[in-house]
């Protein structure tokens, strides 16, 4: 193995020079063998959390319960756990008991997937595969450790876990622990939101997320987590733009939007998500407002942050946008106000462009650019476009006017934006106060 982290190596290093068997373990080893890049250096070592804490001065006790720290070495985080053995799992999700031991083939039974129970000594170029892991990387498999429907009973996170390296891999899960999954809903029903989440976020981050969200939907666990998805199931759209019923049309937007843009990704996702609810014949009346308020929901039960919720319900809202070369530069100017600001634009763009890649055939996209240019000229012209481009502010409208703060200042700015928005020479400080000049 090959292009291992400096800072890794020391670690191990540093812990076996003090006589600690220590080892790469996991997701590090599975990638540096798929040739992929590698995103976390977790080791594991016969010391105990105590004993490693004593060896390195920047330590973070992340699960000390459970035998992990975190050791802090230029501005990266390492997790080291020690060699356990867990007991009986109680709760879907933390065994009864931990107790650490010095057998590093132990520590492998407990692990997940035989892609993920793989160890590696690169001081020694030792690699430790007891459940044949490297054979399954080979055939591109998804395999539980051990029996299947113990090892996904044991954490009801596993099941979304193997549809996630599922889509990350481009690889299939073996059948017996694919039927485990639909076997374990139970358990997987009990997984606090917030780790649902941030599973269903990596999983974005995979070139094909259709690849995972579609396993999910074959185990049950879509219906679990997003059933919203699952009801666009064979929703029919007009032949004459689309292939795809509503739920894959979703999905292969998902799959078209910029793996990097987590915002637009699970816009994209969700931009048609009330279609099967606003349906009348072949129309789809209003979903995309309807659609809004339903991807906040789903992303508040799935506990996003409320500025994402915010962004990602804006982009489905604003969705169906419809520019044609007649539009005058003031109604320009109020579409970018309507779509929340520039900010918003590229985004918005973006989610168009994976929307018209998961149709019938990609509309020309022509028409995007140039809306761009013309909001870039407006840009460029410095034209108020929000109450906060205005020349003047709250305080000298209460001046001006002799009023306490309230909602009729806000009403003030927001009527003299829209006199801006159509004459932008009117955002002049001078012109705006002799605007709402009470007349004598």
């Amino acid at each position: 193995m090959t292009n291992i982290s400096a800072n890794a190596l020391n670690i191990i290093k540093t812990l076996q020079n003090k006589g600690f068997p220590a080892y790469l373990v996991g997701g590090s080893v599975r990638d540096n063998l798929l040739d992929l890049p590698v995103e976390e250096w977790d080791i594991t070592t016969a010391a105990t959390p105590q004993e490693v804490s004593r060896l390195f001065t920047k330590i973070v006790p992340t699960g000390i319960e459970y035998g992990t720290v975190t050791i802090l070495l230029d501005g990266e985080a390492y997790e080291v756990t020690t060699f356990r053995a867990d007991e009986k799992y109680i709760d879907g999700r933390h065994p009864s008991n931990v107790v650490f031991t010095e057998d590093i083939h132990l520590d492998l039974s407990r692990r997940d997937f035989t892609i993920n129970a793989l160890a590696y000594d690169p001081l020694n170029d030792q690699l430790i595969d007891d459940f044949n892991g490297q054979q399954d990387l080979k055939a591109k498999l998804i395999r539980a450790v051990g029996n299947p429907l113990e090892r996904l009973s044991e954490d009801g996170l596993r099941s979304i876990r193997a549809c996630r390296f599922a889509a990350k891999l481009n690889f299939v899960i073996e059948p017996a622990t694919l039927a485990a999954v639909s076997q374990t809903l139970a358990v997987t029903k009990t997984v606090a939101p917030e780790r649902v989440r941030d599973e269903l976020v990596k999983m974005l981050a995979s070139a094909q997320p259709s690849i995972g969200l579609d396993l999910m939907r074959q185990t049950g666990l879509l219906q679990l987590i997003i059933p919203e998805l699952v009801a666009c199931i064979d929703v029919k759209q007009p032949a004459e733009f689309h292939k795809y019923d509503v739920y894959w049309h979703n999905l292969y937007a998902c799959d078209a939007a910029d793996k990097a843009k987590r915002i637009v990704r699970l816009a994209a996702l969700f931009h048609d998500i009330s279609k099967p609810a606003c349906q009348v014949d072949m129309t789809f009346y209003n979903h995309d407002q309807v659609g809004a308020n339903v991807a906040e929901q789903i992303l508040k039960r799935l506990r996003f942050g409320n500025q994402e919720i915010a962004q990602v319900s804006n982009l489905v809202r604003q969705h169906m946008f419809h520019y044609t070369s007649d539009w005058t530069d003031s109604a320009v100017r109020r579409f970018i106000k309507r779509i929340g600001g520039v900010a918003n634009v590229a985004d918005l763009f973006a989610l168009r462009l994976a929307d018209t890649k998961a149709m019938e055939r990609e509309i020309e996209s022509d028409y995007l650019k140039e809306l761009r240019k013309r909001i870039d000229k407006i840009i460029d012209e410095e034209n108020a476009l929000d109450v906060k481009d205005l020349k003047i502010n709250g305080t000298d409208v209460m001046e001006q006017l002799q009023i306490p703060p309230g909602k009729k200042v806000g009403a003030v700015l927001n009527a003299l934006l829209e006199k801006v928005l159509d004459q932008p020479e009117l955002n002049d400080r001078e012109t705006l106060l002799k605007l709402i000049t009470p007349s004598s």
